[in-house]
C-alpha cells in the first residue's frame, strides 16, 4: 500500500516514549486537524478538503476541521501520534504498533477499506509461490508487506526462516527489482501493478488471499472524539456523502474519481483498477457489517502476534497481549487494564441509520 522508508525510525522513536504518553489534550473545541497521505483508499480525504464537502458538514456543526497531506505515511502517524492532529488515516496494523503501542488512546472512526489485492509478492522468473524458499525478498521491513508475506508464507507450511529479508525502500523498488540480483519483491499499488507488468515477474500471493486483514481507517484520538462528537459526526458524515458519489457513475462521480486520480499521480481507468483491487466499504452498513463482524477480532490477533514476534508492539511488551483493542460488541483482545485501540461503529452506525 503506502509505507515508508523511516518506518525502522519512527518505530524506534515511539519505542523510547514512555507508556504514560499522554494523548491529545482532550476538550470540547471548535477547530480540529486531520491527516492523510498518498493511497488509493484516501485519497477522498484530499477531495473532501477541495471540493467544499468537509466544510459543508463543519457548518453544519459549527466547528471546523482542517484536512492536511503528508507526503510521508509514517511521519503524518508520528504528528498524530505526537498530538499534532486529532486524527490520521492509518492501517489496523500501524495504529496498533505506533499510536495504541505508544500508549495513545487511539479509536476507529471510519473502516473505509481493506486491501483486496493492492498488496501482493512477485517472483522473477518464478510461478509458484512455494518457489520463494532460500530467495532474498526485498521489501519494506515491518510494514504491512512484511505482514503480507509471514501470512503468505504461513499458508505453505513455511515461515520467514525459509527466506532472507532484504529491506528496500518502496521508492527503491521497481529500480531493485530491474536488477540481475533481485529475484523477489514485495509491494503495493501502483508499484505493484507496474513490476508485474514485466515480462519475467508474476504476481504468486496477494491481499485477496487475506481478505480483510489490512484495513485502512480514519483513526481519532479517543479522548477528543468523547468530549466532541460534532467532530466524529462531521467526519463522518462528509466521508459518506463522498462514498455516494464516488461510487456513482454519474458525471459527478466520475469526475470526483478523475481529480483523485490526478492527484495520485494516474489516471481515471488507473485509479478505477486500484479501486478494483481494493475493498472500499461505500455505505456505511458495509462498513458497519465489517466493523462487527467475528473476523476482525481474530485478524488483530494475528496482528499482534506479528508485531509482538518483530518486537514493535511496545517498549517491554511482554506478549501479543500488551496492547488491549475493544471491539463494538464489547469484547476485548489483551490486556483489559492497558485498552488503547477502540473499534467504534457508533457513528458509522448513525450514518446508516440518516442521523447525522
Amino acid at each position: 500500500m503506502f509505507k515508508s522508508l523511516a518506518r525502522i525510525a519512527l518505530f524506534t522513536a515511539v519505542a523510547l516514549l514512555p507508556l504514560s504518553t499522554p494523548s491529545v489534550q482532550a476538550a470540547e473545541k471548535k477547530d480540529f486537524k486531520v491527516c492523510w497521505s498518498i493511497y488509493v483508499g484516501w485519497m477522498p480525504w484530499g477531495y473532501l478538503s477541495d471540493s467544499g464537502i468537509m466544510k459543508k458538514w463543519a457548518d453544519k456543526y459549527d466547528i471546523s476541521v482542517e484536512i492536511v497531506q503528508i507526503n510521508d505515511y509514517v511521519e503524518s502517524i508520528n504528528q498524530y501520534t505526537a498530538g499534532g492532529y486529532d486524527g490520521c488515516s492509518m492501517t489496523n496494523m500501524d495504529a496498533l504498533s505506533i499510536p495504541a503501542g505508544g500508549g495513545v488512546d487511539t479509536t476507529a472512526l471510519i473502516v473505509g477499506d481493506y486491501s483486496n489485492g493492492n498488496d501482493g509478492i512477485i517472483l522473477k522468473d518464478k510461478s509458484k509461490l512455494e518457489e520463494i524458499k532460500g530467495q532474498k525478498v526485498n521489501l519494506v521491513e515491518l510494514s504491512v508487506s512484511h505482514y503480507l508475506l509471514a501470512r503468505a508464507l504461513d499458508s505453505v507450511g513455511m515461515s520467514e526462516k525459509d527466506v532472507t529479508v532484504v529491506n528496500t525502500s518502496d521508492a527503491d523498488m521497481i529500480a531493485a527489482y530491474a536488477t540481475d540480483d533481485v529475484t523477489s519483491v514485495v509491494t503495493w499499488n501502483p508499484l505493484l501493478s507496474e513490476i508485474e507488468a514485466e515480462a519475467n515477474a508474476t504476481k504468486v500471493f496477494d491481499s485477496a488471499g487475506i481478505p480483510g486483514e489490512i484495513v485502512d481507517i480514519m483513526m481519532v484520538n479517543t479522548e477528543t472524539l468523547a468530549d466532541n462528537p460534532a467532530f466524529g459526526k462531521a467526519l463522518t458524515g462528509a466521508w459518506y456523502e463522498l462514498m455516494a458519489l464516488m461510487s456513482s457513475d454519474s458525471d459527478e462521480g466520475k469526475a470526483a474519481r478523475t481529480a483523485m486520480a490526478e492527484a495520485s499521480g494516474t489516471d481515471l481507468a488507473g485509479y478505477d483498477a486500484q479501486l478494483a483491487t481494493t475493498k472500499m466499504f461505500y455505505t456505511p452498513a458495509e462498513a458497519v457489517a465489517f466493523t462487527q463482524g467475528k473476523e476482525l477480532p481474530a485478524t488483530m490477533k494475528f496482528v499482534a502476534e506479528f508485531l509482538f514476534d518483530k518486537g514493535i508492539l511496545g517498549e517491554g511488551a511482554p506478549s501479543p497481549e500488551f496492547v488491549g483493542v475493544s471491539f463494538p460488541d464489547g469484547s476485548i483482545y489483551g490486556d483489559k487494564g492497558n485498552v488503547k485501540l477502540k473499534f467504534d461503529s457508533s457513528y458509522m452506525e448513525m450514518a446508516a441509520k440518516g442521523e447525522l
